[in-house]
Protein backbone atom coordinates (compact mmCIF):
# COMPACT_ATOMS: atom_id res chain seq x y z
CA UNK A 1 0.00 0.00 0.00
CA UNK A 2 3.02 2.28 0.47
CA UNK A 3 3.88 1.99 -3.22
CA UNK A 4 6.20 4.55 -4.83
CA UNK A 5 6.79 5.11 -8.55
CA UNK A 6 10.40 3.94 -8.42
CA UNK A 7 9.23 0.64 -6.86
CA UNK A 8 7.69 -0.50 -10.16
CA UNK A 9 9.39 1.60 -12.85
CA UNK A 10 11.26 -1.29 -14.49
CA UNK A 11 10.27 -4.83 -15.56
CA UNK A 12 12.78 -6.26 -13.08
CA UNK A 13 11.20 -4.41 -10.16
CA UNK A 14 7.65 -5.31 -11.26
CA UNK A 15 8.67 -8.96 -11.33
CA UNK A 16 9.00 -8.87 -7.54
CA UNK A 17 5.24 -8.17 -7.14
CA UNK A 18 2.41 -10.69 -7.40
CA UNK A 19 -1.00 -9.65 -8.72
CA UNK A 20 -4.14 -11.74 -8.34
CA UNK A 21 -7.09 -11.13 -10.66
CA UNK A 22 -10.28 -12.53 -9.13
CA UNK A 23 -12.78 -13.28 -11.89
CA UNK A 24 -11.25 -14.26 -15.23
CA UNK A 25 -14.15 -13.30 -17.46
CA UNK A 26 -14.28 -10.73 -20.21
CA UNK A 27 -13.06 -7.89 -17.97
CA UNK A 28 -10.70 -9.71 -15.62
CA UNK A 29 -8.70 -11.90 -18.00
CA UNK A 30 -7.52 -9.06 -20.28
CA UNK A 31 -6.29 -7.27 -17.13
CA UNK A 32 -4.42 -10.38 -16.04
CA UNK A 33 -2.70 -10.61 -19.44
CA UNK A 34 -1.79 -6.93 -19.52
CA UNK A 35 -0.24 -7.13 -16.04
CA UNK A 36 1.70 -10.21 -17.18
CA UNK A 37 2.85 -8.21 -20.22
CA UNK A 38 4.11 -5.55 -17.79
CA UNK A 39 6.09 -8.44 -16.19
CA UNK A 40 4.27 -8.75 -12.89
CA UNK A 41 3.69 -12.26 -11.57
CA UNK A 42 -0.02 -12.85 -12.12
CA UNK A 43 -2.45 -15.35 -10.62
CA UNK A 44 -5.75 -15.77 -12.44
CA UNK A 45 -8.47 -16.75 -9.96
CA UNK A 46 -11.87 -18.12 -10.97
CA UNK A 47 -14.40 -20.40 -9.27
CA UNK A 48 -15.31 -22.00 -12.62
CA UNK A 49 -13.07 -25.01 -13.25
CA UNK A 50 -13.84 -24.83 -16.97
CA UNK A 51 -12.39 -21.31 -17.13
CA UNK A 52 -9.28 -22.45 -15.23
CA UNK A 53 -8.86 -25.48 -17.50
CA UNK A 54 -9.07 -23.36 -20.64
CA UNK A 55 -6.54 -20.85 -19.30
CA UNK A 56 -4.07 -23.63 -18.53
CA UNK A 57 -4.35 -24.63 -22.19
CA UNK A 58 -3.78 -21.04 -23.29
CA UNK A 59 -7.38 -20.14 -24.09
CA UNK A 60 -10.07 -17.78 -22.88
CA UNK A 61 -13.66 -18.86 -22.28
CA UNK A 62 -14.79 -16.18 -24.75
CA UNK A 63 -13.60 -14.78 -28.07
CA UNK A 64 -11.44 -11.65 -27.94
CA UNK A 65 -8.82 -10.64 -30.53
CA UNK A 66 -5.18 -11.31 -29.52
CA UNK A 67 -6.12 -12.54 -26.05
CA UNK A 68 -5.42 -16.25 -26.54
CA UNK A 69 -1.92 -15.48 -27.85
CA UNK A 70 -1.12 -13.53 -24.68
CA UNK A 71 -2.51 -16.26 -22.42
CA UNK A 72 -0.44 -18.94 -24.18
CA UNK A 73 2.75 -16.87 -23.99
CA UNK A 74 2.48 -16.02 -20.31
CA UNK A 75 1.26 -19.44 -19.17
CA UNK A 76 4.25 -20.91 -21.00
CA UNK A 77 6.78 -18.49 -19.47
CA UNK A 78 5.26 -18.99 -16.01
CA UNK A 79 4.25 -15.38 -15.53
CA UNK A 80 0.53 -16.28 -15.54
CA UNK A 81 -0.68 -19.08 -13.28
CA UNK A 82 -4.21 -20.10 -12.36
CA UNK A 83 -6.18 -21.30 -9.35
CA UNK A 84 -9.72 -21.60 -8.05
CA UNK A 85 -8.54 -20.95 -4.47
CA UNK A 86 -8.93 -17.20 -3.82
CA UNK A 87 -7.68 -17.47 -0.25
CA UNK A 88 -4.46 -19.16 -1.33
CA UNK A 89 -3.92 -16.56 -4.05
CA UNK A 90 -4.45 -13.69 -1.60
CA UNK A 91 -1.86 -15.12 0.79
CA UNK A 92 0.89 -14.54 -1.79
CA UNK A 93 -0.44 -11.38 -3.47
CA UNK A 94 0.62 -7.77 -3.15
CA UNK A 95 -2.25 -6.49 -5.30
CA UNK A 96 -5.70 -8.05 -5.78
CA UNK A 97 -7.96 -6.99 -8.63
CA UNK A 98 -11.65 -7.92 -8.41
CA UNK A 99 -13.53 -8.35 -11.70
CA UNK A 100 -16.54 -10.28 -10.40
CA UNK A 101 -19.81 -9.40 -12.20
CA UNK A 102 -23.09 -8.72 -10.44
CA UNK A 103 -26.09 -10.41 -12.10
CA UNK A 104 -29.61 -9.02 -12.07
CA UNK A 105 -32.33 -11.40 -10.89
CA UNK A 106 -35.81 -11.90 -12.32
CA UNK A 107 -37.15 -9.12 -10.10
CA UNK A 108 -34.61 -6.70 -11.68
CA UNK A 109 -32.61 -6.55 -8.46
CA UNK A 110 -28.82 -6.97 -8.17
CA UNK A 111 -27.53 -10.19 -6.64
CA UNK A 112 -24.27 -9.49 -4.81
CA UNK A 113 -23.87 -12.98 -3.34
CA UNK A 114 -21.08 -13.98 -5.72
CA UNK A 115 -19.16 -10.79 -4.97
CA UNK A 116 -19.67 -11.24 -1.23
CA UNK A 117 -18.34 -14.81 -1.33
CA UNK A 118 -15.28 -13.73 -3.33
CA UNK A 119 -14.60 -11.01 -0.73
CA UNK A 120 -14.86 -13.55 2.12
CA UNK A 121 -12.46 -15.95 0.37
CA UNK A 122 -9.93 -13.22 -0.39
CA UNK A 123 -10.33 -11.69 3.08
CA UNK A 124 -9.30 -14.93 4.76
CA UNK A 125 -5.94 -14.74 3.01
CA UNK A 126 -5.52 -10.96 2.79
CA UNK A 127 -2.12 -9.73 3.99
CA UNK A 128 -1.37 -6.47 5.75
CA UNK A 129 0.01 -3.95 3.26
CA UNK A 130 -1.86 -5.38 0.25
CA UNK A 131 -3.78 -3.24 -2.23
CA UNK A 132 -7.31 -4.25 -3.31
CA UNK A 133 -8.88 -2.71 -6.44
CA UNK A 134 -12.46 -3.35 -7.54
CA UNK A 135 -13.36 -2.88 -11.21
CA UNK A 136 -16.86 -4.31 -11.82
CA UNK A 137 -19.97 -2.09 -11.79
CA UNK A 138 -21.71 -1.90 -8.41
CA UNK A 139 -24.34 0.34 -6.93
CA UNK A 140 -22.87 3.56 -5.46
CA UNK A 141 -21.92 2.77 -1.87
CA UNK A 142 -21.63 -1.02 -2.24
CA UNK A 143 -17.82 -1.06 -2.21
CA UNK A 144 -17.63 1.09 0.94
CA UNK A 145 -20.27 -1.01 2.74
CA UNK A 146 -20.72 -4.65 1.67
CA UNK A 147 -17.28 -5.09 0.10
CA UNK A 148 -15.25 -3.20 2.70
CA UNK A 149 -17.07 -4.71 5.67
CA UNK A 150 -16.78 -8.26 4.29
CA UNK A 151 -13.05 -7.90 3.64
CA UNK A 152 -12.45 -6.39 7.10
CA UNK A 153 -14.53 -9.03 8.89
CA UNK A 154 -12.82 -11.95 7.10
CA UNK A 155 -9.28 -10.56 7.44
CA UNK A 156 -9.33 -8.76 10.80
CA UNK A 157 -7.64 -5.86 8.99
CA UNK A 158 -8.88 -2.30 8.48
CA UNK A 159 -9.27 -0.75 5.02
CA UNK A 160 -7.20 2.38 4.50
CA UNK A 161 -5.00 1.50 7.48
CA UNK A 162 -3.86 -2.11 7.11
CA UNK A 163 -4.66 -2.59 3.42
CA UNK A 164 -5.44 -0.30 0.52
CA UNK A 165 -8.91 -0.24 -1.05
CA UNK A 166 -9.77 1.45 -4.35
CA UNK A 167 -12.36 1.31 -7.11
CA UNK A 168 -11.59 1.79 -10.82
CA UNK A 169 -14.32 0.99 -13.37
CA UNK A 170 -13.40 -0.46 -16.75
CA UNK A 171 -14.18 1.38 -19.96
CA UNK A 172 -13.79 -1.20 -22.70
CA UNK A 173 -15.82 -2.63 -25.57
CA UNK A 174 -16.00 -6.28 -26.57
CA UNK A 175 -13.81 -6.94 -29.56
CA UNK A 176 -11.17 -4.41 -28.50
CA UNK A 177 -10.81 -5.05 -24.78
CA UNK A 178 -7.00 -5.05 -24.63
CA UNK A 179 -6.73 -1.85 -26.63
CA UNK A 180 -9.41 -0.01 -24.65
CA UNK A 181 -8.04 -1.01 -21.23
CA UNK A 182 -4.61 0.21 -22.26
CA UNK A 183 -5.63 3.48 -23.92
CA UNK A 184 -8.89 4.79 -22.42
CA UNK A 185 -8.86 7.25 -19.53
CA UNK A 186 -9.14 5.43 -16.19
CA UNK A 187 -11.09 6.78 -13.20
CA UNK A 188 -9.91 5.89 -9.69
CA UNK A 189 -11.49 6.48 -6.28
CA UNK A 190 -10.24 5.16 -2.93
CA UNK A 191 -10.87 5.08 0.83
CA UNK A 192 -7.69 6.99 1.64
CA UNK A 193 -5.06 9.18 -0.01
CA UNK A 194 -2.47 6.43 0.31
CA UNK A 195 -4.80 3.88 -1.30
CA UNK A 196 -5.53 6.32 -4.13
CA UNK A 197 -1.86 6.99 -4.81
CA UNK A 198 -0.95 3.29 -4.82
CA UNK A 199 -3.86 2.33 -7.09
CA UNK A 200 -3.04 5.08 -9.60
CA UNK A 201 0.65 4.11 -9.71
CA UNK A 202 -0.16 0.46 -10.11
CA UNK A 203 -2.76 0.94 -12.87
CA UNK A 204 -0.45 3.32 -14.74
CA UNK A 205 1.79 0.34 -15.53
CA UNK A 206 -0.82 -0.93 -18.01
CA UNK A 207 -2.94 2.17 -18.69
CA UNK A 208 -1.41 4.69 -21.10
CA UNK A 209 -4.48 6.92 -21.05
CA UNK A 210 -5.18 9.61 -18.47
CA UNK A 211 -5.64 8.54 -14.83
CA UNK A 212 -8.51 10.58 -13.38
CA UNK A 213 -8.71 10.82 -9.58
CA UNK A 214 -12.11 11.39 -7.98
CA UNK A 215 -12.95 12.31 -4.39
CA UNK A 216 -14.14 8.88 -3.23
CA UNK A 217 -15.19 5.39 -4.26
CA UNK A 218 -18.89 6.22 -4.37
CA UNK A 219 -18.24 8.88 -7.02
CA UNK A 220 -16.29 6.40 -9.15
CA UNK A 221 -19.07 3.81 -8.81
CA UNK A 222 -21.73 6.34 -9.78
CA UNK A 223 -20.04 7.77 -12.84
CA UNK A 224 -19.57 4.30 -14.34
CA UNK A 225 -23.30 3.67 -14.04
CA UNK A 226 -24.07 7.15 -15.36
CA UNK A 227 -22.14 6.39 -18.55
CA UNK A 228 -24.26 3.36 -19.43
CA UNK A 229 -27.50 4.86 -18.12
CA UNK A 230 -26.91 7.81 -20.47
CA UNK A 231 -26.71 5.31 -23.32
CA UNK A 232 -29.79 3.42 -22.13
CA UNK A 233 -31.91 6.59 -22.00
CA UNK A 234 -30.74 7.79 -25.41
CA UNK A 235 -31.48 4.40 -26.99
CA UNK A 236 -34.99 4.68 -25.53
CA UNK A 237 -35.38 8.04 -27.28
CA UNK A 238 -34.24 6.47 -30.56
CA UNK A 239 -36.71 3.62 -30.04
CA UNK A 240 -39.54 6.10 -29.52
CA UNK A 241 -38.57 7.99 -32.68
CA UNK A 242 -38.43 4.65 -34.53
CA UNK A 243 -42.00 3.79 -33.49
CA UNK A 244 -43.17 7.20 -34.70
CA UNK A 245 -41.35 6.88 -38.03
CA UNK A 246 -42.89 3.48 -38.74
CA UNK A 247 -46.38 4.95 -38.38
CA UNK A 248 -45.63 8.27 -40.08
CA UNK A 249 -43.99 6.82 -43.19
CA UNK A 250 -40.52 8.17 -42.37
CA UNK A 251 -37.23 6.32 -42.67
CA UNK A 252 -35.55 6.87 -39.30
CA UNK A 253 -32.21 5.57 -40.63
CA UNK A 254 -32.12 8.37 -43.20
CA UNK A 255 -33.49 10.99 -40.77
CA UNK A 256 -30.95 10.02 -38.07
CA UNK A 257 -28.01 10.20 -40.45
CA UNK A 258 -29.02 13.67 -41.62
CA UNK A 259 -29.88 14.92 -38.11
CA UNK A 260 -26.48 13.84 -36.77
CA UNK A 261 -24.71 16.22 -39.13
CA UNK A 262 -25.78 18.89 -36.62
CA UNK A 263 -22.87 19.01 -34.13
CA UNK A 264 -25.11 19.00 -31.04
CA UNK A 265 -27.26 16.06 -32.19
CA UNK A 266 -26.15 12.49 -31.44
CA UNK A 267 -29.13 10.23 -32.09
CA UNK A 268 -28.37 6.56 -31.45
CA UNK A 269 -29.59 3.51 -33.33
CA UNK A 270 -32.90 1.98 -32.19
CA UNK A 271 -32.42 -1.49 -30.74
CA UNK A 272 -33.19 -3.93 -27.98
CA UNK A 273 -31.04 -3.33 -24.92
CA UNK A 274 -29.56 -6.09 -22.80
CA UNK A 275 -26.24 -7.01 -21.23
CA UNK A 276 -24.23 -4.52 -19.20
CA UNK A 277 -26.24 -1.45 -20.28
CA UNK A 278 -29.55 -2.68 -18.83
CA UNK A 279 -27.75 -4.23 -15.84
CA UNK A 280 -26.12 -0.94 -14.89
CA UNK A 281 -29.46 0.85 -15.12
CA UNK A 282 -30.97 -1.62 -12.66
CA UNK A 283 -27.96 -1.25 -10.34
CA UNK A 284 -28.58 2.49 -10.23
CA UNK A 285 -32.34 2.14 -9.82
CA UNK A 286 -31.78 -0.18 -6.86
CA UNK A 287 -29.51 2.32 -5.09
CA UNK A 288 -31.86 5.20 -5.90
CA UNK A 289 -34.69 3.26 -4.29
CA UNK A 290 -32.53 2.74 -1.20
CA UNK A 291 -32.18 6.53 -0.76
CA UNK A 292 -35.85 7.15 -1.66
CA UNK A 293 -35.22 8.81 -5.02
CA UNK A 294 -37.34 8.05 -8.08
CA UNK A 295 -35.29 8.22 -11.28
CA UNK A 296 -38.36 8.75 -13.41
CA UNK A 297 -36.66 9.25 -16.76
CA UNK A 298 -34.62 6.08 -16.32
CA UNK A 299 -37.67 4.06 -15.27
CA UNK A 300 -39.53 5.17 -18.40
CA UNK A 301 -36.49 4.43 -20.57
CA UNK A 302 -36.18 0.94 -19.11
CA UNK A 303 -39.87 0.28 -19.85
CA UNK A 304 -39.49 1.50 -23.44
CA UNK A 305 -36.38 -0.59 -24.07
CA UNK A 306 -37.80 -3.68 -22.38
CA UNK A 307 -40.79 -3.47 -24.74
CA UNK A 308 -38.66 -3.49 -27.92
CA UNK A 309 -38.67 -7.27 -28.26
CA UNK A 310 -42.46 -7.27 -28.12
CA UNK A 311 -42.48 -4.56 -30.78
CA UNK A 312 -40.27 -6.69 -33.00
CA UNK A 313 -42.64 -9.65 -32.58
CA UNK A 314 -45.42 -7.28 -33.68
CA UNK A 315 -43.41 -6.40 -36.81
CA UNK A 316 -43.03 -10.12 -37.59
CA UNK A 317 -46.75 -10.71 -37.15
CA UNK A 318 -47.59 -7.69 -39.34
CA UNK A 319 -45.16 -8.79 -42.07
CA UNK A 320 -46.60 -12.31 -42.11
CA UNK A 321 -50.13 -10.89 -42.28
CA UNK A 322 -49.12 -8.93 -45.38
CA UNK A 323 -48.00 -12.27 -46.86
CA UNK A 324 -51.41 -13.76 -46.09
CA UNK A 325 -49.96 -15.89 -43.29
CA UNK A 326 -50.30 -16.19 -39.51
CA UNK A 327 -47.67 -16.60 -36.82
CA UNK A 328 -48.91 -20.07 -35.91
CA UNK A 329 -46.72 -22.70 -37.60
CA UNK A 330 -44.94 -20.03 -39.63
CA UNK A 331 -41.32 -20.98 -40.34
CA UNK A 332 -39.09 -18.15 -39.18
CA UNK A 333 -35.33 -17.94 -39.75
CA UNK A 334 -33.51 -15.74 -37.22
CA UNK A 335 -30.06 -14.44 -38.19
CA UNK A 336 -27.58 -13.51 -35.46
CA UNK A 337 -27.40 -14.41 -31.75
CA UNK A 338 -24.48 -12.24 -30.58
CA UNK A 339 -24.99 -9.29 -28.25
CA UNK A 340 -23.22 -6.93 -30.70
CA UNK A 341 -22.53 -6.96 -34.45
CA UNK A 342 -19.44 -8.77 -35.74
CA UNK A 343 -18.36 -10.46 -32.52
CA UNK A 344 -18.76 -13.94 -31.11
CA UNK A 345 -20.38 -13.24 -27.75
CA UNK A 346 -23.87 -14.50 -26.84
CA UNK A 347 -23.88 -13.19 -23.25
CA UNK A 348 -26.08 -10.13 -22.94
CA UNK A 349 -27.99 -10.93 -26.13
CA UNK A 350 -31.80 -10.67 -26.17
CA UNK A 351 -32.16 -13.12 -29.06
CA UNK A 352 -32.82 -16.16 -26.84
CA UNK A 353 -35.78 -14.36 -25.26
CA UNK A 354 -36.97 -13.22 -28.70
CA UNK A 355 -36.91 -16.80 -30.05
CA UNK A 356 -38.88 -17.91 -26.99
CA UNK A 357 -41.51 -15.26 -27.67
CA UNK A 358 -41.86 -16.43 -31.28
CA UNK A 359 -42.18 -20.05 -30.12
CA UNK A 360 -44.95 -19.09 -27.69
CA UNK A 361 -46.85 -17.60 -30.64
CA UNK A 362 -46.65 -20.97 -32.38
CA UNK A 363 -43.84 -20.17 -34.82
CA UNK A 364 -41.25 -22.75 -35.89
CA UNK A 365 -37.86 -21.07 -35.53
CA UNK A 366 -34.43 -21.86 -36.96
CA UNK A 367 -31.33 -19.84 -36.02
CA UNK A 368 -28.13 -19.06 -37.89
CA UNK A 369 -25.04 -17.05 -36.95
CA UNK A 370 -21.78 -17.18 -38.97
CA UNK A 371 -19.72 -16.71 -35.79
CA UNK A 372 -21.04 -19.94 -34.22
CA UNK A 373 -21.08 -23.56 -35.36
CA UNK A 374 -24.30 -25.55 -35.43
CA UNK A 375 -23.18 -27.51 -32.36
CA UNK A 376 -22.39 -24.33 -30.44
CA UNK A 377 -25.84 -22.92 -31.21
CA UNK A 378 -27.54 -26.17 -30.19
CA UNK A 379 -25.55 -26.25 -26.94
CA UNK A 380 -26.89 -22.75 -26.19
CA UNK A 381 -30.43 -24.03 -26.69
CA UNK A 382 -31.09 -22.74 -30.21
CA UNK A 383 -32.67 -24.82 -33.00
CA UNK A 384 -29.98 -24.53 -35.67
CA UNK A 385 -28.99 -25.78 -39.11
CA UNK A 386 -25.45 -26.20 -40.44
CA UNK A 387 -25.69 -23.60 -43.20
CA UNK A 388 -27.51 -20.41 -44.06
CA UNK A 389 -29.08 -22.17 -47.05
CA UNK A 390 -30.56 -24.90 -44.85
CA UNK A 391 -31.79 -22.27 -42.40
CA UNK A 392 -33.80 -20.34 -45.00
CA UNK A 393 -35.25 -23.30 -46.94
CA UNK A 394 -39.03 -23.09 -46.76
CA UNK A 395 -38.99 -20.04 -44.48
CA UNK A 396 -41.97 -17.72 -44.33
CA UNK A 397 -40.02 -14.90 -42.67
CA UNK A 398 -36.36 -13.94 -42.25
CA UNK A 399 -35.51 -11.90 -39.15
CA UNK A 400 -32.16 -10.07 -39.05
CA UNK A 401 -31.76 -10.01 -35.26
CA UNK A 402 -28.13 -8.81 -35.25
CA UNK A 403 -26.57 -6.62 -37.93
CA UNK A 404 -23.41 -8.60 -38.73
CA UNK A 405 -21.62 -7.30 -41.83
CA UNK A 406 -22.03 -10.79 -43.30
CA UNK A 407 -25.78 -10.18 -43.51
CA UNK A 408 -25.29 -7.01 -45.54
CA UNK A 409 -24.05 -9.29 -48.32
CA UNK A 410 -27.06 -11.61 -48.36
CA UNK A 411 -27.95 -12.58 -51.92
CA UNK A 412 -31.69 -11.94 -51.84
CA UNK A 413 -32.00 -12.94 -55.49
CA UNK A 414 -30.89 -16.48 -54.60
CA UNK A 415 -32.65 -16.60 -51.25
CA UNK A 416 -36.03 -15.82 -52.80
CA UNK A 417 -35.94 -19.20 -54.55
CA UNK A 418 -35.40 -21.01 -51.23
CA UNK A 419 -38.14 -19.40 -49.14
CA UNK A 420 -41.87 -20.14 -49.19
CA UNK A 421 -43.38 -17.31 -51.22
CA UNK A 422 -44.63 -14.81 -50.46
CA UNK A 423 -42.03 -14.30 -47.73
CA UNK A 424 -41.09 -11.45 -45.43
CA UNK A 425 -37.94 -9.84 -44.09
CA UNK A 426 -37.92 -8.13 -40.68
CA UNK A 427 -34.72 -6.14 -40.29
CA UNK A 428 -33.72 -5.27 -36.71
CA UNK A 429 -30.11 -4.59 -37.67
CA UNK A 430 -30.69 -2.11 -40.52
CA UNK A 431 -28.52 -4.14 -42.93
CA UNK A 432 -31.05 -4.71 -45.73
CA UNK A 433 -31.93 -1.94 -48.19
CA UNK A 434 -35.77 -1.88 -48.16
CA UNK A 435 -36.07 -1.14 -51.90
CA UNK A 436 -33.83 -4.12 -52.79
CA UNK A 437 -35.87 -6.46 -50.61
CA UNK A 438 -39.12 -5.28 -52.19
CA UNK A 439 -37.64 -5.55 -55.68
CA UNK A 440 -36.93 -9.24 -55.04
CA UNK A 441 -40.53 -9.79 -53.96
CA UNK A 442 -40.15 -9.74 -50.16
CA UNK A 443 -42.52 -7.98 -47.79
CA UNK A 444 -40.20 -5.71 -45.78
CA UNK A 445 -40.45 -4.43 -42.23
CA UNK A 446 -37.67 -2.76 -40.29
CA UNK A 447 -37.32 -1.05 -36.92
CA UNK A 448 -37.91 2.64 -37.66
CA UNK A 449 -38.30 2.04 -41.38
CA UNK A 450 -41.59 3.65 -42.33
CA UNK A 451 -40.97 2.93 -46.02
Amino acid sequence: MSLERNDIDTPEKRGAYTVSVVGCGRMGLPHACLFAEAEFKVIGVDSDQRVIGLMKRGRASFAEPELDALIKRHVKDGRLTTTSDARKAALTSDVIIFAVPTPIDQKKKPNYSRLEKACKDVGMGLRSGSLVIFTSPTGPGVTETLVKETLESASGLKAGVDFGLAYSPIRAVMGRMLQDIATCARVVGAVSEQSLKAACLFLSTIVKGEIIKVRDIKTAEALKLFENVYRDVNIALANEFAHFCEKAGIDFVEARKAANTQPQCHLLTPKTVGGHVSRDSYLLLDEADAVDVKLRMLMVARKINDEMLGHTVHLVRDALKSCGKTMRRAKISVFGVSCRPNIKEPRGSSVKKFVGMLNKKGALVKVYDPFFSQNELIEMGYPAEKTLTKTVEGADCLVIAMGHDRFRRLNLRKIKFLVKKPAAIVDMGHVIVPQKAKKEGFVYRGVGRGV
